[in-house]
């Protein structure tokens, strides 16, 4: 409980959650704009830069939004279930269905999902994911002092 009654307290913890979940929205904008511009901008970037770093991007825009959902979550445990959900849905390329197959052509689903399967976008995942969740624990020890 912060404060000196249980209504003040939870007040403050709500409003310190409302304050992460609105910073880490406007993160989680931020990186989706930049891997739309890497991934699909006439930035004119090399092939791999382009395809890895708009997956890395991916990667941590999951991890930000995974903040906005518990903000209350230290940054290693969202940098663990981030980790977990970008390799699931990876691993989810191998699945095939004409449903799914027809998805993955549209331009949401080759966004959302991707298409092939790759142990590169693996790496490019918990890449970023993890230095994200170095980069954020940096920035919640500084706002704490």
């Amino acid at each position: 409980m912060v404060g000196g009654s249980a209504g003040t307290g939870w007040v403050a913890a709500d409003m310190g959650s409302m304050r992460r979940r609105v910073v880490c929205l406007g993160w989680a904008s931020l990186t989706m704009a930049a891997g739309l511009a890497v991934r699909m901008g006439p930035l004119g970037l090399p092939w791999g830069v382009a395809k890895y770093g708009g997956s890395g991007l991916w990667a941590v825009m999951i991890y930000w939004l995974l903040c906005v959902v518990c903000p209350e979550w230290q940054p290693v445990t969202v940098g663990g279930i981030a980790s977990a959900v970008a390799v699931a849905v990876e691993f989810g390329k191998l699945y095939r269905s004409p449903g799914m197959d027809a998805f993955r052509l549209t331009t949401a689903g080759k966004l959302l999902l991707g298409r092939y399967f790759a142990w590169w976008d693996i790496l490019a995942y918990l890449v970023g994911i993890w230095v994200v969740v170095g980069l954020d624990g940096w920035l919640e020890g500084r706002r704490s002092r």
